[in-house]
Protein backbone atom coordinates (compact mmCIF):
# COMPACT_ATOMS: atom_id res chain seq x y z
CA UNK A 1 0.00 0.00 0.00
CA UNK A 2 1.52 3.27 -0.91
CA UNK A 3 1.53 5.98 1.36
CA UNK A 4 -1.26 8.05 -0.97
CA UNK A 5 -3.42 5.31 -0.55
CA UNK A 6 -2.84 4.94 3.05
CA UNK A 7 -3.92 8.85 3.38
CA UNK A 8 -6.94 8.79 1.22
CA UNK A 9 -8.25 6.15 3.61
CA UNK A 10 -7.14 7.83 6.78
CA UNK A 11 -9.19 11.07 4.90
CA UNK A 12 -11.86 9.23 4.84
CA UNK A 13 -11.47 7.55 8.21
CA UNK A 14 -11.39 11.23 9.61
CA UNK A 15 -14.74 11.67 7.43
CA UNK A 16 -16.58 8.97 8.57
CA UNK A 17 -15.77 9.68 12.27
CA UNK A 18 -16.21 13.48 11.90
CA UNK A 19 -19.20 13.18 9.83
CA UNK A 20 -20.94 10.88 12.72
CA UNK A 21 -20.23 13.22 15.41
CA UNK A 22 -21.88 16.03 13.15
CA UNK A 23 -24.89 14.16 12.61
CA UNK A 24 -25.63 12.46 16.24
CA UNK A 25 -24.60 15.18 18.08
CA UNK A 26 -27.02 18.35 18.77
CA UNK A 27 -24.01 20.66 20.51
CA UNK A 28 -22.07 21.20 17.17
CA UNK A 29 -25.37 22.82 15.91
CA UNK A 30 -25.47 24.98 18.96
CA UNK A 31 -21.71 24.84 18.60
CA UNK A 32 -21.70 26.74 15.14
CA UNK A 33 -25.10 28.92 15.55
CA UNK A 34 -27.06 26.54 13.15
CA UNK A 35 -30.10 24.51 13.46
CA UNK A 36 -30.09 20.65 14.08
CA UNK A 37 -31.51 19.68 10.67
CA UNK A 38 -28.47 21.24 9.19
CA UNK A 39 -25.82 19.63 11.14
CA UNK A 40 -27.38 16.59 10.78
CA UNK A 41 -27.69 16.97 6.67
CA UNK A 42 -23.99 18.12 6.61
CA UNK A 43 -22.70 14.98 9.21
CA UNK A 44 -24.71 12.96 6.66
CA UNK A 45 -22.81 14.19 3.85
CA UNK A 46 -19.41 13.85 5.23
CA UNK A 47 -20.52 10.32 6.53
CA UNK A 48 -21.27 9.09 3.25
CA UNK A 49 -18.21 11.07 1.62
CA UNK A 50 -16.08 9.29 3.87
CA UNK A 51 -17.29 5.59 3.19
CA UNK A 52 -16.90 6.56 -0.27
CA UNK A 53 -13.65 7.63 -0.20
CA UNK A 54 -12.60 4.81 1.67
CA UNK A 55 -14.71 1.97 -0.72
CA UNK A 56 -13.56 3.48 -3.96
CA UNK A 57 -10.82 5.39 -3.16
CA UNK A 58 -8.32 2.30 -3.67
CA UNK A 59 -9.79 1.48 -6.72
CA UNK A 60 -9.70 4.61 -8.19
CA UNK A 61 -6.84 6.67 -9.84
CA UNK A 62 -4.64 7.69 -6.61
CA UNK A 63 -3.12 10.84 -8.53
CA UNK A 64 -7.41 11.64 -8.96
CA UNK A 65 -8.24 10.94 -5.30
CA UNK A 66 -5.24 12.94 -4.33
CA UNK A 67 -6.24 15.97 -6.22
CA UNK A 68 -9.70 15.48 -5.14
CA UNK A 69 -8.76 15.88 -1.93
CA UNK A 70 -6.56 18.58 -1.87
CA UNK A 71 -9.00 20.74 -3.93
CA UNK A 72 -11.51 19.85 -0.87
CA UNK A 73 -9.48 20.38 1.87
CA UNK A 74 -8.36 23.94 0.18
CA UNK A 75 -11.67 24.93 -0.15
CA UNK A 76 -12.28 23.65 3.63
CA UNK A 77 -9.83 25.80 4.71
CA UNK A 78 -11.59 28.93 2.50
CA UNK A 79 -15.08 28.25 3.68
CA UNK A 80 -13.27 28.29 7.25
CA UNK A 81 -11.69 31.06 7.11
CA UNK A 82 -14.22 33.24 5.84
CA UNK A 83 -16.87 31.49 8.36
CA UNK A 84 -14.53 32.66 11.25
CA UNK A 85 -14.50 36.85 9.57
CA UNK A 86 -18.16 36.34 9.45
CA UNK A 87 -18.51 35.19 12.92
CA UNK A 88 -15.49 38.07 14.20
CA UNK A 89 -17.94 40.54 12.03
CA UNK A 90 -20.81 39.28 14.33
CA UNK A 91 -23.07 37.87 11.86
CA UNK A 92 -24.46 34.29 13.21
CA UNK A 93 -24.04 33.14 9.18
CA UNK A 94 -20.68 31.75 9.86
CA UNK A 95 -22.18 28.21 10.71
CA UNK A 96 -23.95 27.91 8.09
CA UNK A 97 -21.38 28.97 5.61
CA UNK A 98 -19.13 26.21 7.21
CA UNK A 99 -21.67 23.76 7.59
CA UNK A 100 -23.08 24.21 3.97
CA UNK A 101 -19.91 24.18 2.64
CA UNK A 102 -19.23 20.57 4.08
CA UNK A 103 -22.54 19.26 3.12
CA UNK A 104 -21.73 20.65 -0.14
CA UNK A 105 -18.44 20.03 -1.00
CA UNK A 106 -18.73 16.53 0.38
CA UNK A 107 -21.70 15.58 -2.00
CA UNK A 108 -19.55 17.16 -5.12
CA UNK A 109 -16.60 15.02 -4.33
CA UNK A 110 -18.28 12.06 -3.54
CA UNK A 111 -19.95 12.42 -6.89
CA UNK A 112 -16.40 13.47 -8.38
CA UNK A 113 -14.37 10.23 -6.91
CA UNK A 114 -17.06 8.01 -8.59
CA UNK A 115 -16.47 9.50 -11.66
CA UNK A 116 -13.05 9.23 -11.42
CA UNK A 117 -11.02 7.33 -13.36
CA UNK A 118 -10.44 3.30 -12.56
CA UNK A 119 -6.72 2.85 -11.18
CA UNK A 120 -4.83 0.62 -13.71
CA UNK A 121 -4.89 -3.35 -12.99
CA UNK A 122 -1.49 -3.94 -10.82
CA UNK A 123 0.99 -5.25 -13.17
CA UNK A 124 1.28 -8.89 -13.01
CA UNK A 125 4.82 -10.29 -12.84
CA UNK A 126 5.66 -12.29 -16.11
CA UNK A 127 6.08 -15.68 -15.25
CA UNK A 128 9.59 -17.32 -16.01
CA UNK A 129 8.77 -19.54 -18.71
CA UNK A 130 9.07 -23.38 -17.73
CA UNK A 131 11.90 -24.95 -19.65
CA UNK A 132 11.17 -28.71 -20.41
CA UNK A 133 14.19 -30.94 -19.74
CA UNK A 134 16.29 -32.23 -22.42
CA UNK A 135 16.85 -35.97 -22.19
CA UNK A 136 20.24 -37.26 -21.46
CA UNK A 137 21.28 -38.85 -24.76
CA UNK A 138 24.83 -39.66 -23.28
CA UNK A 139 23.88 -42.45 -20.64
CA UNK A 140 26.34 -45.16 -20.28
CA UNK A 141 28.89 -43.48 -22.72
CA UNK A 142 32.35 -42.66 -21.25
CA UNK A 143 33.17 -38.46 -21.26
CA UNK A 144 35.53 -37.68 -23.66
Amino acid sequence: MTSKLAGAISDGAFKVMLGAALAVSPTFGSLFGVPAWLMVVTGSAVLISGTVEIVYGPRRSIAACVRLMFVYDIGWTVATAVALGVAWLGSAAGGEIWAGYQAVASLAFTVLLLRAPASAAPATPSATPVQTSTPDTTAGEPTP
